[in-house]
């Protein structure tokens, strides 16, 4: 395991949470700069955990603080981990909740989540290039990803299905390759 403070996966991410808009892909920049920097995970690490975020239930930015906090310091690790990016959306959350009728009705913050909401795809689009970029190994890598991309644009299925269907895929030709 990696040397980790509890006070300090807890403060990384709260500070993650805290400034995270639109999702857990939109997050990647802020925990390249928090994790990677304090070598608590390697960016293909953080690319593996999202892979498995992505095909297991729940978000994908607490599933991934989870994994990180349980690879630094164990359980106790995880569940600081987690409180720590989940507790700054449920204080925004409760807070905006008491006054919403006010907020909501608010030209200035109406404006302000229309430029969130602009801004969220240009963070995210550099981030999966990346990804993309890094994953992309050798032919069956390519056929993966273009066979992914043919389902999800039809609509065939889910996109938890098709991320299942192509993990076990990518698993089951791995396993054959070795």
């Amino acid at each position: 395991m990696v040397k980790a403070r509890y006070r300090d996966l807890f403060s990384a991410f709260f500070k993650v949470g805290l400034f995270t808009f639109g999702g857990g892909y939109a997050m990647l920049p802020l925990l390249q700069r928090e994790i990677v920097k304090r070598k608590w995970a390697t960016l293909e690490e953080i690319y593996d955990y999202y892979a498995i975020g992505q095909a297991t239930p729940g978000i994908i930015a607490v599933n991934v603080s989870t994994f990180i906090g349980y690879k630094t310091k164990g359980i106790g690790g995880a569940v600081v981990s987690l409180i720590g990016v989940v507790l700054p959306s449920f204080l925004v959350i409760c807070s905006i909740a008491t006054g919403l009728s006010f907020f909501w009705q608010n030209p200035w913050v109406q404006n302000a989540f229309n430029g969130v909401r602009l801004i969220v795809p240009a963070l995210i689009i550099p981030i999966c290039f990346k990804m993309i970029k890094k994953s992309l190994v050798d032919k069956m890598t390519f056929f993966i990803l273009g066979a992914a991309l043919l389902l999800f644009i039809l609509k065939l299925f889910s996109p938890a299905i098709i991320a299942l269907l192509f993990g076990c895929f990518g698993m089951l030709y791995k396993g054959i390759k070795k």
